[in-house]
């Protein structure tokens, strides 16, 4: 395992400034560490589809949000990783209200892997299983002065 985890609160900050969409939703940062991520997607009107669901693409962001989550809970918050693939299996409508995204790595080298399970915040039922894989980049090397 790498260096200390940052916070939850120090991910959440470094992913809004990285990805400006998940500060725009208000994603939120609920736990990261040791390779495991809890990420909520708050309630918002903006993403539901016609018939009152949770649209399927802020669903995608939100899996996409919390598996990089995932990967600072071990990168000590220093990753730079690609998505290169995200497959969703929608199992069940989310009625409007808070989504959770729980996430996993899987695997962790050159290619990353990892699941994620999204839920109402209300239910522990799950309603979209994602598997997604990674592109390990590793940050450029700043130059000297």
């Amino acid at each position: 395992m790498d260096d200390e985890a940052p916070s939850p609160a120090a991910i959440e900050a470094i992913m809004h400034r990285g990805v400006p969409l998940a500060a725009a939703w208000g994603i939120e940062v609920i736990s990261a560490a040791g390779g495991l991520a809890t990420c909520r997607l708050p309630w918002r009107e903006e993403l539901l589809r016609p018939g009152g669901t949770v649209s399927g693409p802020a669903l995608m962001g939100l899996a996409d949000v919390a598996m990089w989550a995932a990967l600072f809970g071990v990168t000590c918050g220093r990753d730079e990783s690609l998505t290169t693939s995200l497959t969703i299996h929608f199992m069940r409508r989310l009625a409007p209200g808070p989504v959770i995204a729980e996430a996993r790595l899987l695997k962790r080298g050159r290619i990353i892997v990892g699941e994620v399970l999204i839920r109402s915040e209300a239910s522990e039922e799950v309603a979209a299983h994602v598997t997604t894989s990674w592109a390990a980049v590793s940050a450029a090397p700043r130059p000297s002065r």
